[in-house]
């Protein structure tokens, strides 16, 4: 054997590699596969990491499909600031389901009391904005590490004309054959990140340089703690007497609405400090800072069921 082959024989993709060159393929095969997709984009790291692997899926053409954003109106401004112009950098169009709009037209109601959050009304506005643009495929940035109900799902994840999802009906998945049959009103939640975790999400994030929002990173913020976790002060929680605000060093390892996502304390102000925190944990990051997670054993898989990411 020439020693051409014998190096072409040990030839191996890194994980990194690895890891995108699937997310590549799967999107790549949705493209192809389905009429009317969407990539939903929050601004957060793994949706951030979804759209730069969607820029490499279709370079040097533009991306063949529209972000969207469910906007609780409850959500960190950074965040909201740092989408708007990662969108306009990209160059794609930005679809926005709004939670407010929601209420104002009296298709969903407030919640109330100390846990009070529109978290979950955001699957309202999901499915009403998927039925409005007659989506047929929806990316999300779900990892199946960040909690059991995401455990559960399939890379292709079927859901039924009414947005719901049945974990015991799932469709088999072979290696890297997906099923991408549906019917009219149905539609498939992709996601490209299933098989990635948190640390390989941020040491993509330093391979590639990707920019985050800063939030992800330590930073002075004026928070109180409720149950454990660490809440910004915020004009969307009404705090008690005994829940005082004070000044924290505090980072973000997942964004959401204000009213539930917590911080964690931490130094770690460069991406590699970050690395080094998560790697000495044990806690997931929906498992550590949020609250919407908290309120059953099977609060993700319940939400997921009626239509949720």
């Amino acid at each position: 054997m020439s020693q051409s082959s014998q190096a072409l024989g040990r030839y191996q993709l890194s994980q990194l590699d690895s890891l995108e060159a699937e997310g590549i393929y799967i999107m790549r095969e949705v493209a192809a596969e389905f009429e009317r997709p969407v990539l939903l984009f929050s601004g957060g790291k793994d949706s951030v990491v979804m759209l730069h692997l969607a820029q490499k899926a279709f370079a040097p053409g533009p991306i063949p499909f529209p972000v969207m954003h469910v906007d609780t109106g409850h959500n960190f401004p950074e965040v909201i600031e740092f989408r708007d112009r990662r969108v306009a950098e990209a160059g794609v169009r930005l679809i926005v389901a709004s939670v407010q709009e929601q209420i104002d037209a009296g298709k969903v109601t407030e919640p109330t009391g100390r846990w009070a959050s529109r978290n979950r009304l955001q699957t309202a506005a999901l499915l009403e904005a998927i039925e409005e643009h007659n989506i047929t495929a929806a990316f999300g940035g779900a990892r199946r590490d960040e909690e059991k109900a995401r455990a559960k799902e399939r890379v292709f994840s079927f859901r039924d004309e009414f947005g719901q999802w049945d974990p015991k009906s799932q469709r088999p998945e072979l290696w890297n054959i997906f099923n991408t049959r549906i019917n009219p009103g149905e539609h498939i939640r992709v996601f490209p990140l299933s098989n990635w975790t948190e640390l390989d999400i941020w040491g993509y994030i330093a391979r590639e340089k990707i920019e985050l929002p800063d939030i992800y990173f330590a930073h002075s913020r004026q928070v109180f703690e409720r149950d454990g976790i660490l809440l910004a002060d915020n004009p969307y929680v009404n705090r008690d007497d005994s829940e005082e605000v004070f000044e924290a060093t505090v980072r973000y390892r997942t964004v959401g609405d204000m009213t539930c996502t917590g911080a964690v304390r931490s130094t770690a102000t460069e991406i590699e400090d970050v690395i080094t925190e998560i790697a000495a944990t044990r806690i997931t990051e929906r498992g550590q800072t949020r609250a919407d997670d908290r309120t059953s054993e099977a609060a993700m898989e319940d939400r997921k069921r009626e239509g949720y990411f």
